[in-house]
């Protein structure tokens, strides 16, 4: 089918090695997928150093779970026109029937946690199996390194979608990290009158210029308070929700989608209540907001290209894990090429 592959193996925390494999052929419903690209992001270099909860890993494991490729392959019961084409996949393994589901928040089904990358074979791999319903199709010139940013991409487009930006609104994103950058170029898009980003590092704050960013800050200002009708939170630092909610205005909107580490500052549940703000949390994305993040992708009103800094060999896995959160700004998207 397509000869020995090689993929990263996390055997323990820490513990790692490249092997070779057999692509494993796809099953009834299923997709093989030759990888093209995979993106290394935070959640990765928890699961490489053990601080990922217990119940969204499982070790052994090939992590990775951005990515995007091309099918080789497809089993029983999925059209072979799909052979061929660009590609990129839903991380979260939904069941499809429960209730959460049928309503379209795959996101939240309740048939129990399976994602690509975690508890699942992941694309730090020459090819993937996964099932072909979570298969987003691509254009035939697709740049599929670009592609491999899509996942954060559909987290980005469910923070949006939840947000329903308004043209005209005053709208901040606190943190400018991928996450940050793409949420820039997804609100851009909704025209607003005043769009400020705020982040220590200041090249990420130049590049979210580019982006359409109308201003940018290091820090929130005490006079930038109670100002911004929708507020979007990306960072995921230990005081950046709080500082988020302290920019929306009495009656605005704050999206959550940054994952803090223990011992993070909460939300003043005065300051929720007597703002009457609207606060939604965001963990993963559902079909459609991947399907969002597709089009906006293909339309190209979201450019992630501009966001990769560092292309790294499958085997220099860990050289790659330890660019992520090492502190240095000019270190953006990474990506490994199978």
């Amino acid at each position: 089918m397509t000869g020995r592959g090689r993929a990263v193996l996390l055997e323990a925390p820490g513990e790692h090695r490249t092997i070779p494999y057999e692509p494993r052929a796809p099953g009834p419903g299923q997709a093989l997928v030759r990888v093209a690209a995979a993106g290394v992001c935070g959640s990765d270099r928890e699961v490489f150093e053990g601080r990922r909860p217990s119940a969204y890993v499982r070790y052994p494991l090939v992590p990775g779970h951005e990515w995007s490729g091309t099918v080789l392959a497809v089993g029983d019961g999925v059209c072979r026109s799909l052979v061929g084409r660009r590609v990129v996949g839903e991380g979260f393994h939904n069941c499809g029937q429960c209730e959460r589901c049928r309503a379209g928040a795959t996101s939240l089904c309740t048939g129990g946690y399976a994602e690509t990358g975690f508890t699942l074979p992941g694309a730090f791999a020459d090819t993937l199996t996964l099932p072909a319903r979570l298969l987003h199709l691509l254009g035939e010139d697709a740049d599929l390194r670009a592609a491999a940013l899509l996942e954060p991409a559909a987290v980005v487009a469910a923070a949006t979608l939840a947000a329903r930006p308004r043209p005209g609104e005053r709208i901040a994103v606190v943190g400018a990290g991928t996450l940050g950058l793409l949420a820039v170029q997804f609100l851009a898009a909704s025209s607003p009158a005043a769009l400020l980003v705020v982040d220590p590092r200041l090249a990420r704050a130049r590049q979210a210029e580019r982006f359409g960013a109308t201003e940018t800050c290091p820090a929130a200002a005490e006079e930038s308070a109670g100002g911004y009708d929708l507020v979007v939170e990306t960072a995921g630092a230990g005081g950046s929700a709080a500082a988020a909610a302290r920019l929306a205005r009495r009656g605005g909107r704050l999206v959550l989608t940054g994952i803090p580490g223990p011992g993070a500052e909460g939300l003043d549940p005065a300051l929720l209540a007597v703002n009457q703000l609207a606060v939604h949390g965001v963990f993963g994305a559902s079909s459609r907001a991947w399907s969002h993040a597709v089009r906006m992708f293909t339309s190209g009103l979201l450019s992630p290209a501009a966001l990769i800094t560092h292309e790294l060999r499958l085997e220099q896995y860990a050289e790659a894990v330890a660019l992520v959160g090492g502190g240095d700004e000019e270190v953006g998207k990474v990506l490994l090429l199978p």
